[in-house]
């Protein structure tokens, strides 16, 4: 059985936010109905940032433009939208999020702690769920949320580092994980390596230029990683790394290399006081500090991708810098005359013009006869429909002459399953790219792009042993009696991290990618196709990083107890029923904002991006019969008309009324209300009860009784960032905006969420996000995190007092009157009649998207992004 495809447009852009909290993150595509094929979602993850805009800004589509289709003002539509919240208006110095941390940590705890709900295996081929939208079947298996890193030694210890959720240890070749970095200010990570003493170096700081990535606290190192774990105090140097990202760690010469969003480091491997030394940053009046430090281009200005040094001579050093999309800096440098000077010539087949060198990794054998690289060219991405890739290339030393060994062509001609979808391998290469040699052959490489692709002899050939995922393959069946058809599992897509170790006496490759980590046999098995047949999901739940953008909470009728289900990164919706030993996913893609029906767990409605909304009333339970009959499909398409416009934000705000669960609100352009709750089937049935304007998108919405609270932003970004609140009844009448003057009480920041008082509509409070002016630069900055009104939005009071100041995302009125609050640091309160804060429970320092209660109103739930989903019971926070 051949399997459909579907088609999409790709809506994305990624941006790294300068000095903020975060890097800005690629979003995604568009809606599509029963008559969609299968395969729907993950390919949504495919085309992040294929074309962009040359140089260190994006340009922005405006409401007006719409979607006329055009990819290039697709991608340009998306910008910055989560890093938005955090950074405009202006630019985030360094430090806010240490300080914002050793804040949180020194405030008064209450009792109780916190249970981890998602503490198990989540499979993405779960049988029981192949309705229209989801993936299962698709080969991936067990995941978690994305792996940046991973490291491996030769005694069956694997190190993997997550986007979001911290590093983790495993001692037993992979599985059975353990978290290792949970004392750092930063759960974020860049890069993972082990040097020949032993020691597990960590860089904080994700580096894959997408915006769901915050930025790291500096770079680590860990002497006995096979039983320690890290803190504060194993940190490397001074302050010099806070706040950037590191994407490789390379040791040569008794130093340490990092190559960083600021430029290229080094440190001494000996001792690890005193201050880093910057070696070469190309544009160093933008750094912090600097002339020209807040510009908006200055985060584009100083990027650093990989360092290759030449082991017979540690002293001959060659640093590949650039911004994906170009700039005049991007190329190659090396030391002459003591001073750092570009490669203009003698690379052989590898470019050296700055439109042509991008995002680039280095590896070398271990016996030092063989150098590779992957560029991604910036020219190509920005012309090429289909890939970004400039090649894969070979030499004897770091400084050529280089031969090309593949491109994306000869990639694709290996197995990839990208060319049934319409794409190429490396059509996301600045955003998935590692590169590994077998030690035991320097002729055995392994290159992570979209797909996993291997070579055995020098790059003359190669095999997609990772495909994208199997749909489009011969061998592919919807039978639920069959978890991938007859297909072997494969990977999950877009690939970060690699590593070969040993355990118990054989060689692995281990994969870190969008979904987790993966293992097989370092010479392993391939079929007629080149795919592997022995790829080993370790995602076995004793690892959770999942992304998870909100949750919801309904009782299982089937079996008794909670449904717990929720919106994540890359990995769709995840839904964990009562019995469940293994979580499902019974939507794919990326799964946003989700409304449960409290008193059905099974009615779900499920946010894809830009407010694609499905429905399904049976948690989208399905042996995949739809693909020959459509009426038996269990999920509809009812999305809004903003999203077919493209006037709602990526992860676009979705609420129910309080009082009446079947009116729900939706925020884009418009205000939407539709009153069918879970048994409405046509997006037609929305009704726009007010426009909040061209340029305008909600950012938050609430209701209750009838009365709706809505925030919004427009222009979202740093030019001309403004910020308001609309108010009015779910029927379409009374609506007004709030006048919310720049200098006024609630600061010119994104607004992220409203908590109703559920005994007054006319009591509110509002999560703001952002930092205060202490740490941005820009007008209107502020300095409050919560505010309250009591008049229905007229007029607002700064109630933060002593909280943090910290980027708030959500907030949950409690039963007793108290007021829970999701930060990107954890969850704080404050009690009924109380005016201070209290931290609760001992999170890790990881964002906390949204708050809900369960359906009695005793247990609050959190969604992490990095963590998974937890939950609190209520009467511990007094």
């Amino acid at each position: 059985m051949s399997a459909p495809t579907r088609r999409r447009r790709w809506l994305t852009i990624c941006a790294i936010t300068a000095s903020a909290g975060l890097v800005a993150i690629p979003a995604s595509a568009a809606p599509g109905g029963h008559n969609d094929p299968f395969g729907v979602r993950t390919l949504d993850r495919l085309a992040k940032e294929r074309q962009q805009s040359v140089g260190a800004t994006s340009p922005t589509l405006t409401a007006e433009e719409g979607d006329d289709g055009n990819e290039a003002d697709e991608i340009a539509e998306g910008a910055d939208q989560y890093a938005e919240a955090r950074t405009s208006p202006g630019i985030v110095a360094p430090g806010a999020y240490g300080s914002a941390w050793n804040a949180l940590t020194n405030l008064p705890s209450t009792e109780g702690s916190w249970r981890h709900v998602t503490n198990r295996p989540y499979d993405s081929d779960d049988p029981r769920y192949r309705d229209i939208d989801s993936n299962s079947s698709g080969g991936a298996g067990k995941v978690t949320g994305r792996m940046a890193a991973v490291a491996a030694d030769d005694d069956g210890y694997v190190y993997a580092g997550s986007a979001g959720g911290g590093v983790w240890r495993s001692r037993t070749g992979g599985g059975h994980w353990q978290p290792i970095s949970d004392r750092l200010p930063s759960q974020s990570t860049g890069a993972l390596a082990l040097d020949k003493a032993g020691r597990l170096w960590l860089g904080t700081g994700e580096a894959n230029t997408n915006a769901d990535a915050y930025l790291g606290s500096g770079v680590y190192v860990l002497s006995d990683p096979q039983d320690g774990t890290f803190s504060a105090r194993s940190r490397v140097g001074g302050d010099e790394l806070e706040s950037t990202t590191v994407r490789q760690l390379r040791f040569g010469g008794g130093k340490v290399w990092a190559a960083t969003g600021k430029g290229v480091w080094s440190h001494s491997t000996k001792t690890l006081t005193g201050a880093w030394k910057l070696e070469f940053a190309p544009n160093p009046d933008y750094l912090p500090g600097g002339s020209k430090a807040n510009d908006d281009s200055a985060a584009y200005k100083n990027i650093a991708n990989d360092i290759a040094i030449d082991p017979k001579d540690p002293s001959k050093v060659i640093l590949a810098v650039g911004w994906r999309s170009g700039d005049d800096y991007n190329g190659f440098y090396a030391k002459t005359g003591g001073s750092w000077q570009r490669i203009t010539s003698g690379f052989g087949d590898l470019p050296t013009d700055a439109d042509d060198v991008g995002t680039v990794t280095f590896a070398r054998s271990a016996d030092g006869s063989r150098y590779y690289a992957v560029d991604q060219s910036p020219e190509q991405m920005a012309t090429n429909p289909d890939s970004g890739l400039g090649g894969i290339y070979s030499a004897g030393s770091p400084f050529g002459p280089w031969k090309k060994i593949a491109g994306y062509e000869q990639l694709a001609a290996d197995g990839s399953a990208l060319t049934s979808s319409g794409y190429m391998p490396g059509v996301q290469a600045w955003y998935n790219q590692f590169l590994t040699v077998d030690p035991a052959d320097p002729q055995h490489v392994y290159a992570g792009l979209e797909e996993v692709h291997e070579t055995k002899d020098g790059g003359a050939t190669w095999s997609a042993v990772g495909p994208y995922w199997n749909f489009g393959f011969a061998c592919w069946a919807i039978d639920p009696a069959k978890q991938t058809g007859d297909c072997n599992q494969t990977t999950h897509p877009d690939q970060h991290g690699v590593a070969i170790g040993r355990y118990h006496g054989k060689s692995f490759v281990y994969v870190g990618n969008d979904g987790g980590v993966y293992k097989r046999p370092v010479s392993g098995a391939q079929d007629a196709s080149g795919h592997a047949t022995d790829w080993t999901s370790l995602n076995d739940g004793t690892i959770d990083t999942l992304q998870y953008y909100s949750v919801g909470i309904g009782k299982d009728l089937d079996h008794g107890g909670l449904s717990v289900t929720g919106g994540l990164q890359d990995n769709g919706q995840s839904v964990l029923r009562s019995n469940d030993t293994v979580m499902g996913s019974n939507f794919g893609g990326d799964g946003g904002d989700t409304l449960t029906d409290p008193a059905n767990g099974c009615n779900i409605a499920e946010e894809y991006v830009y407010l694609s909304v499905q429905i399904t009333q049976n948690c989208a339970v399905n042996d995949g019969s739809w693909t020959g009959d459509a009426a038996k499909a269990t999920s509809y398409n009812v999305a809004p008309a903003d999203n077919a416009t493209g006037e709602a934000r990526f992860i676009a705000p979705l609420a129910a009324d309080m009082k009446s669960s079947s009116t729900w609100i939706a925020g884009g352009r418009h205000i939407w209300v539709q009153t069918k709750g879970y048994a409405i089937r046509s997006g037609d049935e929305w009704q726009s009860v007010y426009d909040l304007g061209a340029h305008r998108t909600a950012t938050a919405v609430a209701a209750s009784g009838g009365k709706v609270y809505a925030a919004w932003c427009g222009p979202c970004n740093n030019q001309g960032f403004t910020r308001g609140i609309s108010v009015g009844n779910a029927d379409g009448t009374g609506w007004h905006d709030v006048n919310l003057p720049v200098d006024g009480t609630v600061p010119n920041r994104y607004l992220s969420g409203f908590a109703i008082d559920p005994k007054n509509a006319d009591h509110v409070y509002l999560a703001v996000n952002g930092f205060s002016r202490h740490w941005t630069e820009g007008p209107g900055a502020g300095v409050g995190h919560v505010f309250e009104s009591t008049d229905g939005g007229t007029t607002w009071k700064d109630v933060s007092t002593n909280l943090p100041d910290v980027p708030a995302d959500s907030a949950v009125v409690t039963p007793n009157g108290g007021l829970a609050l999701a930060t990107d640091l954890g969850v704080v309160y404050r009690a009924p009649g109380r005016t201070t804060w209290q931290r609760v429970g001992s999170l890790p320092a990881v964002a906390v998207l949204q708050l809900k209660l369960g359906p009695d109103g005793s247990t609050l739930y959190a969604a992490t992004h990095g963590r998974g989903i937890y939950s609190f019971k209520v009467r511990d926070l007094d």
